[in-house]
């Protein structure tokens, strides 16, 4: 193939928004802090570092504390044992990607980020061999819904996990996962790849309690080498850092009025998220519902629990793991407890965090860099060698299909499958016919504009049908490449987004971690295309 990459903004599958970001328009400047380039982080370093450890370096010894615990009853590699060690030291920074408890990671875009967050942390050490870089996995613990991480594709089959769920996916117990796990091993046979996915299927999910526990182990083993550092933010001692923040969203409401001013100026856009005017759920076991405020008291929505002003911060004081931020306040959680100084995330992720900037100077927080994501298609050597006996770009595999298969039509015709010369052609010979209208009588130059209507328009029917005739010549080349994108692109989208890691691993085993490790640049604003 003549590339093995396309640029986001020519990719076709980004927003107006992310790709106005990306080209770094003055009009977005005032939503984030710094554009992440190497350049940029010594700046960001700074900041974070009077922001984080002049004022809070109690937080460090808390957060690796915490860690440590959450680490306990895990087979925990030296380097990521290191690494929480090392979040201790003032000159420690960490940079941070956040994804759902997808069940067996979900889609493969999952792996992507991680490996973005890794890669950016050994770019970052090379460049500043004074500080120490984190790469941190945040679990959405606390996030409810369910439907979104309770399946996982296999090629063309979707494996469930059928039950309920009302409180924090995170200590949602792992019952019911062995039916999953009975219909998935039956699924990918007996190879030795087979087998290493059967045994972290089952030592994830069959063999720990709760799904927070179940996705630490099995981002530790997909990653163990690498020094990611899993981290669960529903935890009472890293939530007791948060109070005064949550504190300040009970009684003053700032990030429903600092978000929506700033929703305000990026009308243009699509809004990925609005605010409320308290951003905290109320949280236990079995039980996630908002905070709501009216007529002086403070109502958990859907349940008979209440508070008056003195006792919901009572509440907060002496239960501060009941209170769960939302996705507008999720974020500012985040940075208080870390030294973070960027997060990695998709362009939906990035989109909502454009939003909260001033909700993060109202609170003295310093606002990280904000990095898209590696982007990647993953294709087998056959499936590239067919490509390049038809002739394509991967460019082309990136089009609509309708779109492709018009174009390539037109360039493997012989003939010129484009009027556009006849039309003009003929407009021409309109034009001498309306400068005779316009010379008798005014009927006449109705009678002119129909016939140059149906001529224009038989023209392009004519046209069609060429096309049509020629797709019909050149169907058995056409219907290969169809065959070639739908395979890298199921259902007409994003690869990265339907397939799970499996079905690769089964065929290329530790090959596909250690190509991604190796290939992805998640500074560059390409959409990687990797030959397995």
């Amino acid at each position: 193939m003549p590339s093995d990459c396309i640029t986001y903004q020519n990719s076709g599958y980004f927003t107006k928004l992310m790709m106005d970001y990306l080209d770094e328009k003055s009009e977005l400047k005032t939503f984030y802090n710094h554009f992440p380039t190497i350049e940029n982080f010594k700046t960001q370093i700074e900041e974070k570092n009077f922001n984080f450890n002049d004022n809070n370096n109690f937080k460090r010894e808390i957060l690796a504390s915490e860690l440590e615990k959450q680490y306990l009853n895990f087979e925990v590699s030296k380097t990521t044992l290191n690494n929480i060690k090392l979040l201790n030291n003032t000159n420690t920074f960490t940079i941070t990607t956040g994804h759902q408890l997808n069940l067996f990671t979900g889609p493969l875009y999952f792996l992507y980020k991680i490996v973005s967050t890794i890669n950016l942390c050994k770019q970052l050490k090379k460049e500043f061999p004074e500080n120490n870089f984190v790469p941190i996995y945040w679990m959405a613990t606390e996030d409810h819904d369910f439907e979104e991480i309770n399946y996982f594709n296999y090629k063309e089959k979707v494996f469930r996990w059928n039950r309920e769920s009302f409180g924090p996916v995170g200590r949602l117990s792992t019952e019911g996962l062995d039916k999953v796990f009975d219909l998935f091993s039956k699924e990918i046979g007996t190879s030795n790849n087979a087998k290493f996915l059967k045994n972290l299927f089952e030592n994830a999910y069959l063999k720990h309690s709760n799904l927070a526990d179940a996705t630490r182990f099995l981002a530790n083993e997909l990653f163990q080498n690498e020094g990611l550092v899993i981290i669960d933010g529903d935890s009472i001692e890293l939530k007791k850092l948060f109070i005064p923040f949550v504190k300040k969203e009970l009684l003053e409401q700032t990030s429903f009025k600092k978000v929506t001013e700033i929703n305000e100026l990026l009308k243009d856009y699509f809004i990925q998220v609005n605010p409320r005017e308290i951003n905290l759920f109320y949280i236990k076991d079995n039980l996630r519902e908002r905070i709501i405020f009216e007529d002086g008291i403070y109502k958990v929505n859907n349940t008979t629990i209440q508070f008056s002003e003195s006792e919901i911060l009572s509440e907060l004081e002496n239960h501060p793991e009941k209170f769960s931020p939302n996705v507008i306040l999720r974020p500012l959680y985040q940075e208080v407890i870390l030294p973070n100084l960027c997060y990695i995330g998709g362009g939906g992720e990035l989109a909502y965090w454009l939003e909260l900037k001033s909700n993060f100077e109202e609170n003295n927080v310093t606002f990280p860099m904000l990095l898209l994501r590696n982007s990647v298609v993953l294709t087998t050597q056959k499936q590239t060698e067919k490509a390049d006996k038809l002739e394509l770009f991967w460019s082309d595999l990136f089009s609509k299909q309708r779109d492709l298969v018009d174009v390539k039509t037109k360039e493997f015709s012989q003939f010129t499958i484009d009027f556009s010369e006849q039309k003009e052609h003929l407009k021409k010979q309109f034009e001498k016919l309306y400068t005779i209208a316009n010379q008798t009588d005014k009927s006449f130059i109705g009678a002119v504009k129909s016939q140059e209507i149906k001529q224009i328009k038989g023209l392009e029917n004519l046209e069609k049908r060429l096309l049509k005739a020629e797709k019909r010549i050149h169907s058995e080349k056409l219907d290969r490449i169809v065959s070639l994108q739908n395979e890298l692109f199921p259902n007409q989208s994003l690869q990265e987004r339907k397939a799970n890691f499996s079905e690769f691993y089964l065929e290329f085993g530790n090959t596909l971690i250690e190509e991604l490790l190796t290939e992805l640049n998640p500074l560059s604003q390409e959409f990687k295309i990797i030959t397995l």
